[in-house]
């Protein structure tokens, strides 16, 4: 930033080069261009001989906007872009000045005498963090995942087996001889993928991975719609990184914000010397828990930008999902405010129309450019109809989390054993509602930070108890109808918190206990995808039955799950306390063999190895309403999966 100024006449700015027509301008300022990453931004293109850039932004109440950077010294008054007609929009091409170019935009607003230095709304690529300015990219690179694009449709089907691990990139996996740095997109490929295939993990889901300046936000406050992070790399080294995970057959899915941004001066908020991208009134475009601004959903060309990032991952990048953040604050104008502190819509109510409809858009968006893709919600109330078509009134999403499985469950299984049978409709409540959504049941990121602990920690009992406890929760949420994820960590039982700043503790897989709940998680997933009666109906009521939900002194459930012909349904039993139940008896449709196909109590797991040698042999004796009974050894805290042979 020390270089002398260039002369006007070495990079002379020329308006007779642009990208943006007419229909461009008209569609922006419609709030319908959902591709504005093509047109603005930074592009180098050639013109008359000249290799150049051609820059343009958005920013309707500046008076002046000029282009500064390492080329000009970061001078203000060297490359003045051009207003394009009434648009708002500002254009301008420069010679010479081309990919790997450190630049931003300097406002010189028309209010209050303001002026700031904004990093490119649409930039593709940005400097490491701390450092804060864009960089004239490309997304040039040469993709190998034709053949797993082929059948995403099969793999995003909500018939499909879908088992997700959610990974913060920056704290998977570190490497502690170099200073504890995290892995780049290239050295984290192969780990990864070995990883999720060796666990049989359908589906990656990366925290926010677009360009971020507090590290500590994980992604969530997000200033770059458009450049994935560069601490781990270029655009083309997370290209790779997708493109690795799909030719080892993995889908990825990313996490957007589009329910608010941070207040830092380099980015949106306040970007022209006005609230453009937020809400001038702060009881609508200021969050109070997060102190961040809140997008104004009722803006045409805001609607056009948060479309357009989206659209943007799923063409340019080839994810297979997207999962959006925060739903329920973009749903209520009432979200975490008190009386007064809040605006009502036009009917008085404190549902955000304007948000309602972005949302609307933005899935019928994706749907229909991307059919084979999935949009997950992750929404905390029982606003209704969030993973239903829009034509039929819902909001459109493919998936929604299911947080009241999450926090029930988890509350369930931190109380001691003795008390469990007082907090037995904790486990059941759900299937009063489990089919109103498509559902996601998640132990995410969220639930072992800010003191929360880890997962294992919350588990009551001895070291064995906690691991067997562990063991049966993952056993009784891939009993479960919904779709599943889980956070990166558990799968191995890690005992401290996850912190970002850290690798996971991948040295605890040399103790037992450990690499047997791993083994366990990799059976789960592996039983999962191989019995249709375990994921073709996860969605829908035909794949589901209670055999008894009702023995709560024992603390025991048991439940028949049914495939797409609703031959060989899967029979689940888990005994939630350390007692053996000897000679239990659970009432099942069919006679003859039924086989053991996974206990939790193996000691392959780490187990006591208590079980029923095998399987066990239908009795004719009628139980729980259903002509046939198994008498079956149930182990301590643990969980059978039962086939008829």
């Amino acid at each position: 930033m020390t270089q002398t100024p260039p002369t006007q006449e070495t990079h002379p700015v020329r308006y007779d080069v642009s990208l943006l027509t007419a229909d461009d301008f008209y569609l922006f300022n419609e709030g319908s261009h959902y591709r504005i990453y093509e047109k603005m931004g930074a592009h180098v293109v050639e013109s008359n001989g000249a290799t150049g850039t051609v820059f343009s932004v958005w920013a309707p109440n500046a008076r002046q906007v000029s282009v500064i950077g390492a080329f000009n010294g970061w001078n203000p008054r060297s490359h003045p872009l051009q207003p394009r007609a009434s648009s708002g929009i500002w254009e301008g091409f420069i010679p010479s000045v081309g990919k790997g170019t450190l630049y931003k935009f300097h406002i010189d607003s028309n209010k209050h005498g303001y002026r700031t230095d904004k990093a490119d709304p649409v930039g593709l690529f940005a400097e490491k963090p701390p450092r804060t300015a864009s960089v004239i990219w490309d997304l040039d690179y040469t993709w190998n995942d034709a053949a797993f694009l082929e059948k995403r449709a099969a793999a995003n089907s909500l018939h499909a087996p879908m088992s997700i691990y959610e990974v913060h990139l920056g704290s998977w996996m570190r490497v502690p001889e170099e200073h504890n740095r995290s892995l780049t997109y290239r050295e984290i490929a192969p780990r990864l993928a070995d990883h999720v295939n060796k666990l049989g993990f359908t589906h990656v889901e990366l925290l926010p991975i677009m360009e971020h300046p507090f590290y500590g936000s994980w992604g969530y406050q997000t200033t770059g719609y458009f450049a994935p992070t560069a601490r781990y790399g270029t655009p083309q080294d997370f290209m790779y990184l997708i493109d690795y995970l799909h030719q080892h057959g993995i889908a990825v899915i990313l996490d957007w914000v589009p329910s608010h941004f941070p207040s830092d001066g380099h980015g949106l908020a306040y970007f022209d010397g006005t609230h453009l991208f937020e809400h001038s009134d702060s009881r609508q475009g200021f969050h109070p828990d997060w102190k961040t601004h809140i997008f104004n959903y009722g803006r045409a060309e805001v609607r056009s930008f948060l479309m357009s990032s989206a659209m943007f991952w799923l063409d340019k990048y080839h994810v297979d999902g997207l999962r959006v953040d925060a739903v329920a604050s973009m749903l209520y104008l009432d979200y975490s405010r008190k009386q007064g502190e809040w605006i009502p819509n036009q009917f008085g109510g404190r549902e955000n129309l304007e948000a309602i409809d972005f949302l609307r858009r933005f899935n019928l968006e994706a749907y229909k450019e991307h059919p084979d893709i999935q949009t997950f919600a992750e929404e905390s109330t029982s606003y209704p109809m969030v993973s239903r078509p829009t034509h039929l009134g819902g909001l459109g999403f493919g998936l929604k989390w299911d947080m009241g499985w999450m926090h029930d469950t988890l509350t369930y299984f931190q109380q001691d054993p003795i008390h469990r049978q007082y907090h037995h409709n904790q486990l059941t409540f759900r299937m009063l509602y489990s089919f109103h959504e498509n559902f996601v049941l998640p132990l995410s990121h969220d639930e072992v930070v800010h003191g929360k602990g880890s997962l294992i920690g919350k588990m009551p009992g001895d070291e064995w108890q906690k691991f067997a406890n562990l063991r049966l929760l993952f056993a009784y949420m891939f009993a479960q109808p919904g779709k599943k994820l889980l956070f990166m960590g558990c799968e191995f039982g890690q005992v401290s918190e996850w912190s970002h700043d850290r690798s996971l503790d991948w040295n605890v897989l040399e103790y037992p206990v450990h690499s047997g709940l791993m083994n366990w998680v990799q059976q789960l997933n592996r039983l999962y995808r191989s019995e249709s009666a375990l994921h073709w109906f996860d969605n829908d009521p035909k794949g589901f039955e209670w055999v008894d939900c009702n023995d709560a002194p024992a603390s025991i459930i048991s439940l028949l799950r049914k495939g797409k012909d609703g031959e060989n349904p899967v029979l689940v039993v888990c005994n939630f306390t350390p007692v053996p139940r000897l000679g239990y008896m659970v009432g099942v449709p069919a006679g003859g063999y039924w086989k053991e196909i996974l206990n939790s109590d193996g000691r392959e797991y780490g187990g006591s190895g208590a079980g029923n040698l095998g399987g066990a042999e239908a009795l004719a004796e009628e139980t729980h309403g259903r002509p046939y009974s198994l008498r079956l050894t149930l182990p301590p805290l643990g969980a059978l999966f039962l086939r008829k042979a």
